[in-house]
Formats: C-alpha cells, sequence, structure tokens
C-alpha cells in the first residue's frame, strides 16, 4: 500500500522511522569516514537555499556524501535576507565556516520541469521567469551582505531540472552550464566552462565545485536509463514547520516551511489550504494530517533547552492558526513537536507540556 493511503497513525508511525533510518545511515561509520575523507579533499563549505519540493535532493543529485552540503528549504524556495532570523542563521553558518578556514559557496537554486510547465514550482505558479528573477535577486543580497568580492561566499544562481535531475549554473547575462547538454564523456570539459563562466572564481571553490558537476552527469545518465514516474499527483499529507527536515527527499509528502519569515502565519494558511484541497480531492485520506515542528540544536544543556521552547512555540503557534483559519481542518490536525541533534541528526520527539511559567502562545487572528 502507498504510504499516501495508509491511516494517519501508520503515515506517522512510517515518518519517525523514515527519520530513524536517515539518522542511522548518516551515523554510520563508512558515511563518517566518507564525509571526513570528502572534506579534508574539498574544504569549501557548500549552502543550497532550495524549495521544498522533495524532488530537489542535491546529495543524490550530484552523488555527494550525506552531511556535506548544508540546506535551507522555505514553501517556495522564497527567501529574503532581511528577514531577520534567516539573515541570523546564514551569517552564523558562514562565520562558523570561515573561522575554520574555509570559503563557503552557495548555491541559489529555482526548478522547474522541461516536460511539462505544471510540474514545476508551484510557489512561483509555474513561473520560471519568476523564479529566475527572484534567485537573482537573492543572489545581489548575498552579494551585499559577504561581498561583491567572491573571496569568501561565492554565491551561483542554479537552475535544478526536475525530469532529468540537471543543473543550471547562471553565470553573468545570458552566460550558463546546462549540464543536460554535457555528454558524461566530457567531464575534462567541465574546469574550463567553469573558468570561462565565473572568471572571478576563486581555485580552490572551482575546484570543490567540479565534483558537484562530475557527479550530477553521472546521475542524468542513471535518470534516462531507468523507468521514471514524472506525472506525481501533488498529495502532501503533512506540514513541516522548522529545520531539521534533511531526512524527508520524497515527493509530494510534506509542505516543509523554514522558521525564517517574520510572517510564519501566511505560509502555515497556505499549506493547510494545500491540505484540505487535498483531502477534499480524495489525493490523501480525510482522517487526518501530521503537522510537525522540528529544531536543531548543536550541544547539549542550554542549546537543546532553548532548540525545545522554541519548537514547542512553533507547533503551538502553527495550530493556532490552522484552527483559526480552518476549524474544519482542525479537528483532524496530529501535532508532533521534536528537536534534532545536528550532530547525530536524530529526530528526537518531545512530550508534555511547556514549563508552567512559560509565556502563552499569542493565538493568531484569521487571515
Amino acid at each position: 500500500m502507498d504510504v499516501h493511503d495508509k491511516p494517519i497513525h501508520d503515515r506517522i508511525e512510517w515518518l519517525f522511522d523514515l527519520a530513524r533510518r536517515h539518522s542511522a545511515e548518516f551515523c554510520s561509520p563508512e558515511a563518517y569516514l566518507a564525509r571526513q575523507r570528502y572534506m579534508a579533499r574539498h574544504p569549501t563549505a557548500i549552502a543550497v537555499m532550495k524549495c521544498m519540493d522533495g524532488r530537489i535532493n542535491l546529495p543524490v543529485a550530484t552523488q555527494t556524501p550525506l552531511g556535506i552540503i548544508q540546506p535551507f528549504r522555505n514553501l517556495g524556495g522564497m527567501f529574503d535576507l532581511g528577514w531577520p532570523h534567516l539573515g541570523e542563521v546564514l551569517a552564523g553558518y558562514v562565520n562558523r565556516m570561515v573561522s575554520a578556514g574555509r570559503q563557503v559557496l552557495v548555491l541559489i537554486t529555482y526548478h522547474f520541469s522541461r516536460g511539462n510547465p505544471q510540474r514545476g514550482c508551484a510557489g512561483f505558479r509555474f513561473d520560471t521567469d519568476a523564479a529566475v528573477a527572484h534567485t537573482r535577486a537573492i543572489k545581489r543580497q548575498v552579494e551585499y551582505t559577504f561581498g561583491s568580492g567572491h573571496g569568501t561566499v561565492f554565491p551561483i544562481v542554479c537552475g535544478f531540472e526536475t525530469d532529468e535531475d540537471a543543473l543550471i549554473l547562471h553565470g553573468s547575462g545570458d552566460q550558463r552550464l546546462d549540464l543536460s547538454v554535457v555528454a558524461p564523456g566530457d567531464t575534462s570539459t567541465l574546469a574550463p566552462q567553469l573558468a570561462a563562466l565565473f572568471p572571478d572564481m576563486p581555485a580552490q571553490v572551482r575546484e570543490d565545485l567540479l565534483p558537484l558537476l562530475d557527479g550530477n552527469l553521472a546521475h542524468i545518465a542513471q535518470v534516462r536509463e531507468a523507468a521514471r514516474t514524472l506525472d506525481i499527483e501533488h498529495r502532501e499529507w503533512m506540514i513541516c514547520l522548522g529545520r531539521g527536515f534533511d531526512f524527508l527527499h520524497t515527493p509530494n509528502m510534506a509542505l516543509i516551511i523554514g522558521p525564517y519569515s517574520p510572517d510564519l502565519a501566511d505560509p502555515i494558511r497556505k499549506a493547510a489550504g494545500i491540505i484540505k484541497a487535498n483531502m477534499h480531492a480524495r489525493r490523501i485520506p480525510d482522517d487526518g494530517f501530521l503537522l510537525l515542528a522540528s529544531v536543531p540544536y548543536d550541544e547539549l544543556g542550554m542549546d537543546r533547552a532553548r532548540a525545545e521552547l522554541k519548537s514547542r512555540f512553533l507547533s503551538q503557534f502553527a495550530a493556532a492558526v490552522v484552527r483559526a483559519d480552518y476549524p474544519e481542518l482542525a479537528d483532524t490536525m496530529f501535532v508532533r513537536t521534536a528537536v534534532l541533534d545536528w550532530r547525530s541528526r536524530a529526530l528526537e520527539s518531545l512530550s508534555g507540556p511547556l514549563p508552567a511559567d512559560a509565556p502563552a502562545t499569542p493565538r493568531p487572528t484569521a487571515g
């Protein structure tokens, strides 16, 4: 039975089992050593800003070990570095990498489908030109924040064609490198093409970007040889709020909302509307949907305690939004609150109420 068709309790159990398996794979000796070996050879830190769409799985599409690429995911792939929390999180990440002597490559992605525009990004109403314009605006913000000289932080607008998982790197103007038209045997031409596309890219960054491109060429070849279902109906049955959802790279399962925008209620309302529509169209059972909040922590003690409070706030806030705007949907809502140990990628479910002296979460008004 497709997991979408299972009772809600079985779907929730499947989800947490998926998280456990992801953590076990991440913590395995082989995976740990692969990461250490990879970072020793390729020290450039890699961050990707992307849509919540589960099809956009950069580690798989580039054949990169788990834990190398740092994701920033949000509904529709929409970001603004003026958002206070996003700016703090990204700046904190860059500072940690730079303090370790590493340069940072930021891939700012949009996605689309060559075979059918309706398989593109619903967040931009399937308008690829609008998505590209948005990613270019983010690139300008990254350059404004971290410097346009590109000596330490190098941002790239990067397309992701979801039919073949092909990367498209955008240079200045109309220049671009579309890996879908590069033959797998032509990997030796990638270095000079990168140098022409990004003449100011530091040599180490270029050296560390090449393995991702080589891996993408190999992955594209594998996709072309395999039978692949492309016309997948949207059947999302969970709303995920926060960070730490790297294990959820399964298409049409979740609507993931990063905790970045100062107006969190708006994307929560939109996500709830999509869940409601899926139920009414019988694309998913109407016995319930999952609202899952997750916040990562790096250290035990204060850091974990703060993550716990934040996750509890997010789940309570989101649940209040759903109750205010979709009271009939709220009757089918199952709320789970979790924190994620960033060292092991282990998702830890929380139980029990907030501390007795914690302030109450304000109830959002209907939008």
